[in-house]
């Protein structure tokens, strides 16, 4: 006790516990726990170098390459455990190198600064978009969608996610809107951009930059300028999101100069590595480029979707490259070192290879793609100028130019197999501008001229096999097929009574139309043969329309029937192939009825002030209700007395009330449902078909493989796999095959025959053709890129007494008292001419200074006729006529013929590995 009592030896005491502590606690560091905090202390000198993987090539059916990988060097940057400073002033200095040496870097950062002003390149583009749809650049995307909507005339009826898929299969359109959220796609990738950063989405752009220029810490003596390039590179750190150890890819495809420049300097950029990577390239340039599609970064809102991706790799984006982005992709090596202070390297720890995405090989040949894209590019380009197109085979002679026959498209299948041979659409693209990110300039003018006219050339669309439009004769094998089946006799000759009459209209023959002529008697084949539509209203309706009596088949026909085998040939439906295609059901009675409501609807809606009381008017709410209950009465079709009854309770001026009764009467209700005129057009191919190139060539090679209908196909085999085992196809539903004889001898009427409308194409040609023409009509006018400056200029001469000023203020009161309908200027135009004519304009006397279209031209073929091994079905826009399309698929069967015999011993099973 007298020792503890002493300060002195209570001090040691006190000094030996704590001794005793450090060295207990010591002991545990080193020795218990030494080989964690080993590991620990070393990873603070380890850093992750990610190698990324080359993609899979995607070859023809030989195995030339389509899409292939050429070699490119990719600045990363990893800032490890780097401070904010260190990290900006790494930054700075990097884009200072790059720019020095004239390359360019990735610029993902959505803020700039023009003038003073900062705004979001998200809203920039937003606004560029809805001014070349000509609509104001302060629409929501709820207002630009109802917008397209009204355009098109889509069913009020329809649910937003119906309309999308209407205006995508149907109209072609796919406006950059999420209907989920009725948001601009632009806008969803601002507030994920903001929400990385927990920043409130409502933040303007300057407060946005404000904002994140304080959180990276960013010098505040540097000018905005410089701030925004330390932000490219803070940004593309951070959205590593959790992979934040990862390297970020800061700039690719860097020259020599930059590399030589980064590696004498490599004290003084911790944390940058200049590394080789692939870089995708299309060897054949715009060969094909439908097919294969094209890469694309991967968008702000979408890289939760693709995990184990950095955020500014290059994903598909159409195509190919897009259906197979999950084989074509690989899998990125990592290399882990080990750096000193100064951010060198001391050693290379452990390292994992890239490994190579798989190959995948397509049924395309590439030789015959090349020709069927350089057919097609030359027959556009002569019928535009009335030229002539040479071929080996013997020059055509187009004898009539048709300047709008701009777009176009050819598929060429493998009879058996339903392989795609080749697919072709006119205007292509050339996917490399895609490989490293597409510049502005690039992407603008891949754009469509004219946003109104939906027949304007749009380079980026596959055409053949997104493209539905009428197939006019083409279609009338399907016809026949049902007549066959019904009963039909191939060799009973019927009169061609040149029109059949109903009501006030005539349904006949080209003949008929233009010189009053008629094909006489024909049979089966001599009626492909001249396409003589007499007989085939004959067939469609069991009726003889010449004698006024029926044909007395065994089972009747009707237009349910000539549906049912237009399905089982594969139309209306999906091909299989795949990539992305447009599906028009085929037509029925109830697609109609709805097409019909919507058309009433609107011809209401647009006349509501001349046909409806000021005090309906004035209640929007209620006008809207009335219009939609005088559109319902559309299915229960009242007497007209019943309707005048009833429209004189409903707000109709009492002086229009049988005006609108006979409108509603007998222009829309009497046409809501099936009649014998809807029945003759769609027996001969026109009303309410639609269908795409891809999907005829496979009715006629259906024809040509004796009824059995294959899915079509663009895949041949992928790397490490069996070629790719097709499903059985399936037969179409005869009792006979000599039916599809009895059709095919027709068709080869039309190649050879003394009358058929190919035999000038296909007459001398070596081997025997069986095909079709098929010419069709595309109603409406072309629509000016502005309605107002169009209505602005021919004014004076559609009606010289209506004065500019007063149609603008009118268009202006239209749009502020039905904002829900008139949304843009380009629709209330025309609404005001028609209010301040009193009825003199009419919407045929406005539209009289527009264009009109030209018809579409289409041949079907199949070779050779008496054993088809191929089928080409060639689509030209405004062809004029049909056998103007016929040169290139004359080109494609001569090739296809060729590459047989060169091909035959060619084995691309020994390019495929298991």
């Amino acid at each position: 006790m007298k020792w503890i009592k002493s300060r002195n030896n209570q001090i040691l005491a006190m000094i030996m516990v704590m001794m005793s502590v450090l060295g207990i606690r010591l002991f545990g560091l080193t020795v218990v726990e030494g080989a964690r905090w080993e590991e620990a202390a070393t990873n603070l000198s380890i850093k992750s170098i990610s190698t990324s993987a080359p993609r899979g090539e995607i070859l023809d059916r030989y195995g030339r390459v389509l899409a292939g990988n050429i070699p490119s060097f990719t600045v990363q940057f990893s800032a490890g455990d780097l401070k904010d400073e260190q990290i900006n002033t790494v930054a700075q200095s990097l884009i200072r190198i790059l720019e020095a040496n004239g390359d360019s870097y990735y610029d993902n950062f959505p803020i700039l600064n023009e003038n003073g002003i900062f705004y979001y390149t998200y809203q920039k583009e937003i606004e560029e978009w809805l001014t070349a749809q000509v609509m104001p650049t302060d629409f929501t995307a709820e207002q630009a969608f109802a917008e397209i909507r009204q355009r098109q005339n889509i069913d009020e009826g329809l649910d937003k996610y119906a309309a999308q898929t209407e205006l995508q299969s149907v109209y072609n359109i796919f406006p950059p809107i999420s209907v989920k959220n009725m948001k601009f796609l632009k806008e969803l990738d601002k507030e994920s951009f903001l929400g990385r950063y927990y920043l409130d989405k409502e933040l303007s752009a300057d407060e946005a930059f404000q904002a994140l220029r304080a959180r990276f810490k960013i010098d505040p003596a540097l000018s905005d300028a410089d701030a925004r390039k330390i932000m490219v590179v803070r940004n593309e750190l951070s959205s590593q999101g959790y992979r934040k150890y990862m390297p970020a890819r800061i700039a690719g495809g860097v020259s020599n100069d930059t590399i030589v420049i980064m590696e004498e300097k490599k004290s003084d950029l911790p944390g940058v590595e200049v590394v080789a990577e692939s870089v995708r390239y299309y060897p054949n340039g715009t060969t094909a480029s439908h097919v294969l599609g094209y890469l694309g970064q991967i968008s702000e809102s979408m890289k939760a979707n693709y995990v184990g991706y950095k955020s500014n790799d290059m994903v598909g984006q159409e195509g190919i490259e897009k259906a197979f982005e999950s084989t074509l992709k690989g899998k990125d090596g990592t290399k882990n070192v080990e750096v000193n202070a100064f951010g060198e390297l001391v050693r290379v720890i452990n390292e994992t290879e890239p490994r190579k995405g798989k190959d995948v090989y397509l049924t395309i040949d590439l030789e015959l793609q090349k020709t069927a894209e350089e057919a097609l590019k030359q027959a556009l380009t002569e019928i535009q100028r009335a030229g002539t197109f040479k071929s080996q085979w013997g020059d055509y002679k187009y004898g009539t130019a048709y300047k709008n026959a701009n777009v176009g498209a050819v598929v060429a299948l493998d009879v058996k197999t339903g392989d795609v041979l080749a697919m072709a659409s006119y205007p292509d693209f050339d996917p490399n501008l895609f490989a490293t990110g597409i510049s502005k300039e690039n992407w603008n003018a891949l754009q469509a001229e004219n946003p109104r006219d939906p027949l304007s050339p749009l380079p980026l669309y596959n055409v053949a096999a997104r493209t539905a439009v009428q197939p006019g004769s083409t279609f009338k094998m399907v016809t026949a097929t049902a007549a066959l089946e019904s009963g039909l006799d191939p060799n009973r000759k019927l009169r061609d009574g040149g029109a059949v009459t109903l009501g006030n209209r005539t349904y006949g023959c080209l003949i008929w139309n233009r010189y009053r002529g008629n094909h006489g008697y024909v049979n089966l084949a001599e009626a492909i043969e001249v396409s003589c539509n007499y007989y085939f209203f004959d067939i469609a309706t069991g009726r003889d329309f010449y004698k006024k009596t029926s044909l007395g088949l065994r089972e009747p026909m009707n237009i349910e029937k000539i549906m049912a085998y237009a399905q089982q040939y594969g139309l209306g439906l999906k091909t299989g192939i795949e990539i992305p295609e447009t599906v028009v059901p085929v037509p029925s009675e109830e697609r109609k009825l709805e097409q019909i409501k919507a058309m009433l609807r609107n011809v209401l809606l647009g006349k509501a002030e001349i046909y409806f009381e000021k005090s309906l008017i004035d209640n929007k709410e209620k006008l809207n209700d009335t219009i939609k209950t005088i559109v319902s009465w559309t299915e229960d079709n009242p007497s007209r007395n019943e309707l005048i009854n009833r429209l004189g309770k409903m707000g109709v001026k009492k002086e229009l009330v049988e005006t609108v009764a006979d409108l509603c009467k007998f222009t829309y209700f009497n046409q809501a449902t099936w009649t014998t005129g809807d029945e003759l057009n769609i027996a001969i191919g026109q009303g309410e078909n639609a269908y795409t190139p891809l999907q005829m060539a496979n009715y006629i090679a259906t024809i040509g493989n004796k009824g059995v209908h294959n899915q079509v196909s663009l895949i041949k085999a992928i790397e490490g796999q069996n070629e790719v085992e097709r499903a059985p196809g399936k037969k179409i539903d005869i009792q006979d095959d000599k039916y599809l004889d009895d059709i095919i001898a027709g068709m080869k009427l039309v190649a050879s025959g003394s009358k058929g409308s190919l035999k000038g194409v296909f007459g001398n040609f070596p081997v025997q053709v069986a095909g079709k023409t098929g010419t069709a009509e595309r109603a409406g006018k072309i629509n000016p890129p502005d309605e107002v400056e169009y209505v602005k200029q021919y004014l004076p001469r559609i009606d010289s007494s209506l004065r500019w000023d007063d149609v603008e203020s009118e268009l202006t009161r239209l749009m502020a008292d039905y904002p829900e309908y008139y949304t843009t200027r380009n629709t209330a135009v025309r609404q005001a001419v028609f209010n301040l004519s009193n009825g003199r304009v009419t919407p045929t006397k406005l539209d009289s200074f527009k264009g009109s279209y030209d018809p579409f031209a289409w041949v079907m073929t199949m070779a050779p006729a008496n054993d088809p091994k191929i089928a080409v079905g060639v689509l030209v826009f405004q062809g004029g006529t049909a056998g103007y399309a016929a040169p290139v698929a004359r080109e494609v069967i001569a090739k296809y013929l060729q590459l047989d015999k060169i091909y035959e011993d060619y084995n691309i099973d020994t390019r495929i590995t298991q």
